[in-house]
């Protein structure tokens, strides 16, 4: 659970409240610096990022009370969405309380003592490699996926890897004594990743504009998808995302991802929601907080 620090609590001071947050990848990663970004300069509290190697590791973790709270991405500017993390939402009981927009900026990183020239083979997570196509294939060398960037710059210190190098933010550089040896090395420059926050109990109403998330899954019959976005627009909602992934129960059937603007407790988005209950197999809402994007 999130706990207060009682240096100066005999004299009334106020101290923020550490929280526990789960991430996927090592100290380091863009995942690391989004939830000290989050956490720290947006709530004001003190964030002591955990890392966990997939992102299921880090729904179990929030699910099973070993974190206070988790961060995940759901969309990069650049590469799209992260379907892995969209098939979680729906698997576990989890709230999302919170979204974060996380500058992306891909640096080239390698031992000491290193040049380009000396680069035969470059690693990454998958995203990280897709969304610095041009530059890697411009470069010549091999390119090998890993399960995260911060990792993979990690992997370089630890084994000494000569001749190779690693695709990650300077703040991995720093962390694992390596050399930068590009900066901004992302096909497109303004790079973006979304993360959203995760937590065992719905995050209280705020002021200002906000968002919802939910998950649907309609009849597998012409027109329910368009009779149910009507519903949306009928109450005036600005639907600002769909998405859809597999069902994984019947092939070609289909679940559907929404943000929507405005918080489910408004009155035009309570009564949206009433009727797409009376119109789908399930509908659940993931989650109601105030929006960044």
């Amino acid at each position: 659970m999130a706990q207060t620090t009682n240096a100066d609590s005999a004299q009334g001071t106020a101290v923020a409240a550490v929280v526990r947050v789960a991430f996927q990848g090592e100290l380091g990663a863009f995942g690391d610096e989004a939830v000290r970004s989050y956490f720290g300069a947006q709530l004001q509290l003190k964030p002591e990022p955990i890392p966990y190697r997939t992102f299921a590791e880090v729904f179990r973790a929030v699910s099973a009370g070993e974190v206070d709270h988790g961060l995940v991405p759901v969309e990069n500017s650049q590469a799209g969405s992260i379907n892995d993390v969209y098939d979680l939402l729906r698997q576990h009981d989890l709230f999302v309380t919170g979204e974060i927009v996380h500058p992306v900026n891909h640096c080239l990183l390698a031992l000491p003592g290193q040049s380009i020239s000396d680069i035969k083979r470059v690693i990454s997570h998958p995203q990280a490699l897709a969304q610095s196509d041009v530059y890697l294939r411009e470069l010549g060398v091999e390119i090998v996926a890993t399960y995260d960037t911060a990792g993979s710059a990690k992997m370089v210190y630890e084994e000494q890897l000569e001749g190779v190098a690693a695709v990650a933010g300077a703040g991995a550089a720093e962390r694992y004594e390596l050399n930068i040896l590009a900066h901004g090395i992302q096909t497109i420059k303004d790079n973006y990743t979304r993360f959203i926050a995760l937590s065992r109990e719905p995050a209280p109403r705020q002021a200002g504009s906000a968002k919802t998330m939910l998950v649907m899954a309609t009849a597998h019959q012409p027109g329910t998808l368009n009779k149910c976005l009507s519903y949306l627009s009928d109450n005036q909602i600005n639907l600002i995302k769909l998405e859809s992934r597999p069902s994984r129960q019947r092939p070609w059937e289909y679940v559907f991802y929404l943000d929507l603007e405005g918080h489910r407790d408004d009155p035009v988005v309570r009564n949206a929601l009433a009727d797409l209950a009376g119109q789908t197999i399930f509908c659940k809402v993931l989650g109601s907080f105030a929006r960044s994007l």
